[in-house]
């Protein structure tokens, strides 16, 4: 009833009790830059499948249950691919969400694999009918077009706690964020051409996320994958 786009971005963002789910996570990035600066990393702490902090799991511990629920379910099956889907603007964000600098409010942080989160950032958003589009409008103040429409979380602002850095650190998924569109909330009519802009860009991203047997073909499973000069590895 407020309209689409002028609902303002925090509308709907919280739970009942107050919760954004999508910054609930376990803040794991502290965890691994205190460990890297104290050249821990990888001998004495890992830099993948980093464990879930205690302090995360007490039953006082601020953690929605949906996200109890999320973090069972990424644990369960071993996710190579994730994307969550926002409304409100346009442009696909990756890791890390959260600035390794505690006082910036913005600051570009790179994870090991930033060529790897780059590349799938903008498989998405250049076959996005609307980001793609030469003569689209801004949706607010950003002009993410003169950037490609894609950008590293953090140096659009730093969250702690991301669904996304969770992932990456937590887990071997690579997830990205989309903002799918300008309207946070568009109308029932308007849903078919919100799909129609992402469909493609949907199937490309999930076509990106398998790790084959080069003689085979057939996908390898419990594999943990070192790349040279990239300080995380990755676990089929």
């Amino acid at each position: 009833r407020q309209g689409s786009e002028l609902a303002g971005w925090a509308s709907g963002r919280w739970t009942y009790e107050g919760i954004d789910l999508n910054h609930n996570f376990a803040d794991l990035n502290t965890a691994l830059w205190d460990a890297e600066d104290n050249d821990l990393v990888p001998h004495q702490f890992p830099n993948h499948y980093i464990p879930i902090p205690e302090y995360y799991t007490f039953a006082n511990a601020t953690v929605a249950p949906e996200t109890r629920a999320v973090i069972a379910w990424m644990q369960r099956y071993p996710f190579v691919l994730g994307a969550n889907l926002h409304g409100g603007e346009l442009v696909v964000t990756y890791p890390f969400d959260m600035a390794r600098s505690y006082w910036k409010a913005r600051e570009v942080t790179p994870t090991p694999d930033d060529g790897v989160f780059r590349w799938l950032a903008t498989v998405y958003a250049t076959a996005n009918l609307a980001m793609a589009s030469a003569p689209r409008r801004r949706c607010h103040y950003d002009d993410f077009a003169r950037l490609g429409n894609v950008i590293n979380g953090a140096d659009w602002h730093t969250v702690a706690g991301s669904m996304n850095d969770f992932s990456y650190l937590h887990t071997n998924c690579f997830e990205i964020t989309v903002e799918l569109s300008c309207d946070k909330f568009p109308h029932a009519s308007e849903l078919p051409e919100e799909w129609e802009n992402n469909r493609e860009s949907l199937l490309l991203f999930m076509e990106q996320g398998v790790v084959r047997d080069s003689d085979t073909g057939q996908g390898i499973p419990n594999a943990i994958i070192a790349v040279d000069g990239i300080n995380h590895d990755v676990r089929t």
